[in-house]
């Protein structure tokens, strides 16, 4: 049901609604403008410099056989972020002991997991956060986790709205992956 839908077409789907009880999206329509929301959604992302190539990238490891990969690798990533903002606030905070170089570790195992999921501007934050670090310039790290924190939660907004895009669009279709964006 791609393209114009005519009265007659626009009757006997609702009802099928009617017959069925189920609303119009899970009898087919809505697909295409569900694909385009996400589309438009992952084109916003990529413009403003939220996400890089390599989250296209996971995309393509994704198919039939692991539906739900992206989704998996996100939200573990999204689980050890969380930790490790965690660890970064509580060694900031110690203003007696900051020991700059485990502040660095951390901040540099989470430039490698952004990096590995194609956060891009979470992925730059990490970077100018651990030049601070390696400065041993506290306010420089303070001010990098105010906006790594920011970075972060908007990512996690946006991926979040893009995977529930994505689940309306799978029950909409009736089908699961693969969408390879270009």
């Amino acid at each position: 049901m791609v393209g114009y839908v005519g009265d007659s077409t626009r009757q006997t789907a609702r009802e099928g609604s009617v017959k069925t009880g189920l609303p119009l999206w899970m009898l087919g329509w809505g697909v295409e403008r569900l694909r385009a929301d996400m589309n438009r959604l992952l084109a916003l992302l990529f413009h403003q410099g939220v996400l890089d190539e390599q989250f296209l990238q996971l995309q393509q490891l994704q198919d039939e056989s692991s539906p739900n990969f992206v989704s998996e690798v996100v939200t573990i990533y999204f689980r050890e972020s969380e930790k490790l903002l965690r660890i970064l606030r509580e060694l900031l905070m110690d203003k007696e002991l900051l020991d700059y170089k485990k502040l660095g570790i951390h901040v540099n195992h989470f430039t490698g997991s952004s990096s590995s999921i194609g956060a891009k501007r979470v992925r730059s934050v990490c970077v100018a956060f651990l030049a601070a670090s390696e400065q041993e310039n506290r306010a420089g790290c303070l001010r990098a986790l105010e906006v790594l924190e920011h970075e972060y939660c908007y990512l996690k907004n946006k991926l979040h709205e893009l995977f529930q895009i994505e689940q309306q669009r799978v029950m909409a279709s009736g089908v699961r992956y693969p969408m390879h964006h270009r």
